[in-house]
């Protein structure tokens, strides 16, 4: 089956679940009241599915895959402030644990497609 949009990617599925999620998770308590830390993980994980579905649509393979290189990155920026929520008691083990496996997951779909793309570019 040919994706004809970006919202059938597996990808920004994933993507966009994972936003969902830390959404929820800044919400409440502690976390929701640090609005630089709030702000910039989501900020991150938008980033991941906006880029992930900006670089579909502009119908080039090369953009597509720039934009999945960014996509990546802004997924290991989320882990990343991810480890600082733990580390301040902001997100409890479970919740952090939770989180951080489907940021890796979105990190490896992410991954896999833009191998796909670069072997496209590549033939």
């Amino acid at each position: 089956m040919k994706v004809q949009r970006f919202e059938d990617l597996v990808a920004w599925q994933k993507a966009r679940d994972l936003t969902t999620e830390i959404y929820r998770a800044t919400a409440n308590g502690a976390f929701a009241k640090d609005f630089g830390l709030r702000d910039q993980i989501r900020r991150a994980t938008v980033s991941v599915m906006s880029n992930i579905a900006e670089g579909f649509e502009r119908g080039s393979a090369r953009d597509f895959h720039k934009f999945l290189i960014i996509a990546k990155a802004s997924c290991a920026e989320v882990r990343s402030q991810l480890y600082v929520a733990i580390d301040v008691e902001y997100l409890d083990k479970t919740a952090f644990q939770s989180l951080l496996a489907k940021a890796e997951e979105v990190s490896r779909v992410v991954g896999g497609l833009k191998a796909s793309v670069q072997s496209r570019i590549d033939s």
